[in-house]
């Protein structure tokens, strides 16, 4: 690693939203505590963190989310009755999804002014250091984890990084896309961005998605409070201007991307990562083909029926 390219050790966890894409799921329980299998989205993004080497956690968050810290302890009455009953492989789950005393710091954000309000709340916790952005929603579904794919390009440019993928120019209005120069392999490079932008007015057919490695010069323009797309204090708004000082580049990732905050997204990452699991994945896989078989032979019956009638 070059020695002007600083190590990335803190990630920034925004978790402070309500997720009502998911109500009334998330009426009591935190999005971030959904699962897909066993593992909550919230666990899912710092085992990615991890895998990227990261050390340290800023979770964002908001009032009566404090069982997203919980679930990374290791509580001594559930440990014991765990040796007690010798329950050994579901012992080595939580000390495995458990994280070292100091590991996660907080910062409260207790009104909703956007994802740019969101790392700005996280700012005095990152100093003046690099540093990852990991939303939870989204998921990537591969064998090394995006963020650790990430940070192979970052160590090879340094300057700010974001996970970009190709949608549709049907749905450019979903997300922030961006504005590219070149491209050499995975990695390219940018000269602008446009949060949710129409079709006819997107730059390109590529997106940013839920992953950044940025450097703590974007404090200096989320210090504005400038409000953006839907009067929000959006992150796309300060790095259009970071993109005028600082190296700036789009990674695209291997992978699968799941948006976990919709319902669609939800039950296909439970599905997917299903069919990952050797315990389950032949039973699940049975199950899915009755069911699609019954799916489409009703919908055959139904059409059947409706030429009948006319």
């Amino acid at each position: 690693m070059s020695e002007q390219i600083k190590p990335v050790r803190k990630a920034v966890l925004p978790v402070a939203g309500l997720g009502t894409r998911l109500l009334p799921a998330t009426k009591v329980m935190p999005k971030e505590m959904l699962t897909i299998l066993d593992r909550p989205l919230i666990q899912m993004a710092v085992e990615e963190a991890r895998q990227a080497g990261i050390e340290e956690f800023i979770f964002v968050i908001s009032s009566g989310k404090d069982v997203l810290i919980r679930q990374f302890e290791c509580p001594q009455a559930l440990m014991d009755m765990l040796e007690k009953r010798n329950k050994v492989e579901q012992i080595e789950k939580v000390k495995a999804s458990s994280l070292p005393e100091g590991a996660i710091q907080t910062a409260s954000q207790e009104v909703a002014l956007g994802l740019g309000h969101a790392v700005w709340c996280a700012k005095e916790l990152v100093g003046d250091a690099p540093f990852a952005i990991i939303l939870p929603d989204d998921t990537v579904r591969h064998e090394r984890s995006c963020l650790a794919q990430m940070m192979d390009a970052y160590n090879k440019h340094g300057g700010n990084i974001v996970a970009t993928c190709e949608v549709d120019m049907k749905d450019a209005s979903k997300y922030g896309m961006l504005d590219i120069t070149s491209r050499d392999g995975q990695t390219v490079s940018v000269k602008g961005l446009v949060e949710k932008p129409k079709a006819e007015e997107s730059p390109s057919n590529m997106a940013i998605f839920g992953r950044y490695i940025l450097q703590p010069k974007i404090f200096n323009y989320l210090d504005r409070h400038e409000k953006g797309a839907g009067g929000e204090i959006q992150l796309t708004d300060a790095m259009v201007h970071l993109i005028q000082d600082q190296s700036f580049h789009g990674f695209a990732f291997e992978g699968e991307r799941l948006d976990c905050g919709s319902e669609v997204g939800f039950v296909k990452a439970n599905i997917a990562y299903a069919l990952d699991k050797d315990s389950i994945s032949d039973e699940v896989a049975e199950y899915m083909m009755e069911k699609l078989r019954a799916y489409h032979e009703g919908k055959a019956m139904l059409g059947k029926a409706k030429k009948a009638a006319a």
